[in-house]
């Protein structure tokens, strides 16, 4: 039968800290039941903590749903999902609430997840500033640029205090110099923090800057059909500059290249 499961905390000893995130044999289908579409087909992968793995491939070849599966918004039709650790989202679009201030995004936030009344201010200052958002609380919603919302849905995210972090192309909708900053704020971020990240794009640039490991995805049905090490860099105070003339991202961004053109076309 399949399985999905989060097993918080506790989890992580039983697994030995050895892996975050464990998927076996996980197939999903869409559709009626007597024509079903298959949309990942057995797919087996593990996390281990402080990775940045970023799946990368066409559109439609079951990205966004397995990292879907991973935080719990979908069930496998075969297979098993395991979620060793606590997991915080990021979607696309930041979907913050206009009515509220960012400090009241983050304070409802830290109120869903059972932060005391009297502690929410000082912990919104900490997020905000993790973030490079220092003193803007008191900004409303729609006063923020397209990069500054999100970073708002990242510090929202990270209310949780979640030992792994899902992004589901979260600087897609950015402008070039916008989405080169925030990619940089996320490497650092999960540098110090020692937060692991699974990371969904289309793009094999910013998925050979951004990632420790890249699974390639193949279309119809969704599987993964190469993975690769990238052995570049990562941390606070990395050149980014001199990380895009490296030999290594060149070869590698080549690689992706060439792999997700065979994805796309069914190789």
């Amino acid at each position: 039968m399949p399985r999905a499961e989060t097993t918080g905390t506790a989890g992580a000893a039983v697994a030995a800290g050895a892996v975050d995130v464990e998927l076996a044999g996980v197939s999903v289908l869409y559709g009626p039941a007597k024509a079903p579409v298959t949309a990942v087909e057995d797919v087996s992968l593990a996390v281990t903590p402080g990775e940045f793995v970023v799946l990368v491939g066409p559109s439609g070849c079951g990205k966004t749903t397995l990292l879907r599966l991973v935080a719990g918004f979908e069930r496998p039709a075969t297979g098993t999902v395991r979620v060793h650790r606590k997991v915080g989202v990021v979607f696309q679009q930041p979907r913050l609430f206009p009515w509220r201030t960012v400090a009241g995004n983050l304070a409802f936030a830290l109120a869903r997840h059972g932060v005391p009344r009297a502690a929410r201010a000082a912990r919104t200052e900490e997020l905000l500033g993790l973030v490079g958002l220092p003193g803007m609380g008191g900004r409303r919603t729609w006063e923020l640029s397209g990069g500054q919302r999100q970073r708002v849905a990242i510090a929202r995210a990270l209310a949780a205090e979640p030992q792994i972090l899902l992004m589901d192309e979260p600087f897609a909708a950015l402008d070039a110099l916008t989405r080169e900053r925030l990619q940089e704020e996320v490497r650092t971020l999960a540098a110090v923090t020692g937060t692991t990240v699974v990371f969904v794009t289309h793009s094999a640039e910013e998925a050979v800057l951004l990632g420790s490991r890249v699974l390639v995805m193949a279309a119809g049905p969704g599987r993964v059909v190469e993975e690769v090490a990238v052995p570049l860099p990562r941390g606070a105070g990395v050149d980014v500059a001199a990380l895009r003339g490296a030999a290594p991202f060149a070869s590698l961004r080549a690689e992706l290249s060439r792999a997700t053109r065979e994805a796309a076309a069914g190789a």
